[in-house]
């Protein structure tokens, strides 16, 4: 499983977990697309846009490897902003490839894409 160096672990200040630290020795947990509803909490919501603000500033519209990246937090975005890259796609793959879709990404989280300091 790659580890993503430079990747935030977590949201700052939160305990909303961006990365994993090892393999799931049980299986990889697939990633499905989960509905946003427009009900979720403020923290959901704030978490989302963190999350993909840090996707954009890592990898921006290049491919990148699922590797080490939460798939609970992926699956979020999975199916909108975070699209599959390869066919056939595994979505119980460490190695899967995904991409941004920049187009989806900014109209759903257009703050995640406002010019500040990156992620430390």
């Amino acid at each position: 499983m790659l580890k993503h160096r430079g990747f935030p672990g977590r949201m700052p200040s939160s305990d909303f977990q961006f990365t994993i630290r090892r393999a799931n020795p049980r299986g990889v947990t697939p990633l499905k697309r989960l509905e946003r509803y427009r009900d979720r909490r403020p923290a959901d919501r704030k978490a989302d846009t963190a999350f993909m603000k840090a996707l954009w500033q890592h990898f921006g519209d290049q491919p990148f490897e699922r590797g080490n990246l939460d798939a609970g937090r992926l699956s979020w975005l999975f199916g909108r902003e975070v699209l599959p890259y390869d066919d056939p796609f595994d979505p119980e793959d460490y190695e899967a490839v995904l991409v941004i879709d920049e187009t989806a990404a900014r109209a759903a989280f257009p703050e995640a894409f406002e010019e500040d300091e990156p992620w430390e």
